[in-house]
């Protein structure tokens, strides 16, 4: 039986929330890569959907190690 992969917000590597390192775990990538990504997508949003999105997932993501067992 596999597990299913989810989403948390990373204590470790965290500069704010925690939610680039997350989402560059759940994907297998570096977190430089993801916070320049997700920095540039900022910029060329003009800034406000990049920020209500990183506000939304910090928000929705839970904190790693605070899931509930199935």
């Amino acid at each position: 039986m596999e597990t299913e992969k989810k989403h948390f917000k990373r204590s470790e590597d965290r500069m704010l929330a925690g939610v680039c390192a997350g989402i560059a775990e759940y994907f297998g990538i570096d977190v430089k890569i993801t916070r320049i990504v997700y920095f540039g997508f900022t910029i060329l949003t003009i800034f406000f959907p990049g920020i209500i999105l990183y506000l939304a997932l910090m928000l929705l993501m839970p904190r790693e190690g605070n899931s509930p067992t199935p």
